[in-house]
């Protein structure tokens, strides 16, 4: 009986490499031009998932163009893509047969639980269908006095750290436990980091949570592995599996989910505590009932029994809320606040503008006139233009659909154009968002120059006529379509008041040279 066993446990691995040469050998997009494989095992994969490969991201758009050919897993087939009439197709208008990859939903699944990140299909149109309304401009607009109040509180610890001109102070630092705290009080109606100037004094979620995409970036390839772990007996065997895992990375991985599922259980039975014992109990919260969880659990209370979130995908939501608004937008404004120390004159001139506009002088915000200071505006804009926090994303399709291309494409031999893909069902594809960003053919030979004051001419003509679908001003920094990143809103809010503050009161330099680093967002680091 063991013999037998085994000789069908070999059989069905000497068939794996089997399966993949006949895709790779059967491939729709094998005659598009492309890259050679530099790994018989990951093919092009170890130079897209590089923590430095910002570069050869770039030389796939400008020598390949719109839709490149790269090697994946065994040589199989992948189509990396750029071209903005294919992105239109795959994130708007076939966003239901372009799926994230199984890989993708079936990891966050474990990391987060049954939320907007792990879920596809009608489940997660479920589940968008309740979370939409509660992230409309009315609901970001009563944010802002929660906001401000914690952006004093970062303003008052960024003065203490600063002893004389010559004190450096750790910005990202301040900006991970700035936007915790903003996603803590304003998300889910609770106090996650007091801020207080003692660096020391951050909680253990905020100093595990920062390690997240950096350990999960490591485990990239791991992870599209998952699929196959996740049928590996019940959830008890597989954490054994990996508490004796030598995976120091993978290790870390599930300390920090424990932490984040703890944390998201105890807000959630507090909130729900408060929600039946009536509104004042819930006005004493941090977030006065103003909160985004606060006004999810009403909504969802009253909504329809087939409409309703279970209390799984409530908590899950949580913590894809709290990792999502923390994680991102923290490297956002730190890349803003790089670009501004590296271009005083730009900073000065944002800094005036600010002052001018009297925006932050008062005891409150108003949140119509900080969207409406110019020159902030075009500084978000541009850097998010620039420097993306998220680059690419995979997506799968669901079956067998046309791929039409907006530039043809030439073919691997030279003499033949491409104008559209023939995708097969399964087929993973590459949703370059940063390289859509930054085309030349779009916005002019100077695309990757990073210039707010485009935002305040005329765009080229070429914006308008690119018809980049994307939920923010012409970029896909948020994606687009029905799973565009549904609190952009409320990130912009963040990032804008943020800015104000600290510049208003603080002039900031660069004493050290920064590098960005190319995990799933893009994550600063000191050059050694």
């Amino acid at each position: 009986m063991l013999s037998l066993i085994f000789q069908v446990s070999v059989l069905c691995v000497s068939l794996v490499p089997l399966l993949f040469l006949w895709r790779r050998y059967t491939s729709s997009v094998r005659r598009l031009n492309g890259p050679p494989s530099t790994s018989f095992w990951l093919g092009n994969l170890g130079e897209i998932y590089s923590r430095n490969g910002w570069k050869y991201h770039r030389d796939l758009v400008e020598r390949y163009g719109g839709a490149v050919r790269i090697n994946g897993l065994l040589g199989c087939h992948q189509v990396y893509v750029s071209d903005p009439k294919a992105m239109y197709h795959m994130l708007v208008k076939d966003a239901s047969i372009y799926e994230e990859t199984t890989w993708y939903t079936e990891g966050n699944m474990l990391v987060f639980g049954p939320g907007l990140l792990s879920t596809s299909g009608d489940h997660h149109r479920k589940q968008r269908r309740m979370l939409n309304p509660v992230f409309s401009i009315k609901n970001i607009r009563n944010l802002t006095p929660t906001f401000f109040s914690v952006v004093q509180k970062l303003k008052d610890a960024v003065a203490y750290q600063i002893k004389d001109e010559s004190q450096e102070v750790d910005m990202l630092m301040w900006m991970s436990r700035a936007a915790l705290e903003i996603v803590g009080t304003g998300g889910l109606g609770t106090s996650i980091d007091s801020l207080m100037p003692d660096p020391e004094s951050a909680t253990d979620y905020g100093k595990s949570i920062k390690n997240l995409i950096p350990c999960a970036f490591r485990l990239s390839m791991f992870r599209m592995i998952v699929p196959y772990l996740m049928k590996l007996g019940p959830p008890r065997f597989r954490r054994f599996l990996i508490n004796i895992s030598p995976s120091r990375d993978l290790r870390k991985v599930k300390d920090i989910v424990d932490i984040m599922a703890n944390t998201s259980n105890g807000i959630y039975r507090e909130k729900l505590d408060a929600l039946r014992h009536g509104d004042k109990a819930v006005i004493e919260q941090v977030g006065e009932g103003k909160d985004v969880m606060s006004i999810l659990l009403r909504a969802n209370m009253s909504a329809s029994v087939e409409d309703r979130l279970p209390e799984d995908e409530l908590i899950a939501q949580m913590s894809t809320f709290m990792f999502a608004g923390h994680d991102t937008t923290s490297s956002a404004i730190s890349r803003i606040l790089h670009c501004l120390a590296e271009n005083q004159e730009e900073q000065e001139k944002l800094r005036q503008d600010i002052i001018a506009s009297g925006v932050v002088d008062g005891e409150s915000v108003s949140y119509d006139e900080l969207m409406a200071v110019p020159y902030l505006d075009a500084v978000c804009r541009e850097t998010l233009r620039v420097h993306p926090p998220i680059n690419f994303m995979a997506r799968t399709a669901r079956k067998d659909v046309i791929l039409p291309l907006g530039t043809p494409c030439m073919s691997d031999d030279g003499e033949k154009e491409i104008d559209h893909l023939c995708i097969r069902k399964g087929q993973n594809l590459i949703v370059a968002f940063g390289a859509v960003n930054r085309l030349k053919s779009v916005w002019g030979p100077d695309s990757y120059d990073w210039r707010p004051s485009r935002w305040l001419e005329p765009l080229p003509k070429s914006v308008s006529e690119a018809h980049i679908a994307g939920v923010y001003s012409s970029l896909l920094t948020f994606s687009a379509g029905p799973r565009s990143c549904i609190g952009f809103k409320y990130a912009e809010l963040e990032m804008k008041l943020i800015l104000a503050v600290l510049l208003k009161n603080f002039q900031s330099r660069g004493s050290q040279t920064v590098i960005f680093k190319l995990y799933d967002s893009a994550i600063p680091g000191i050059r050694e």
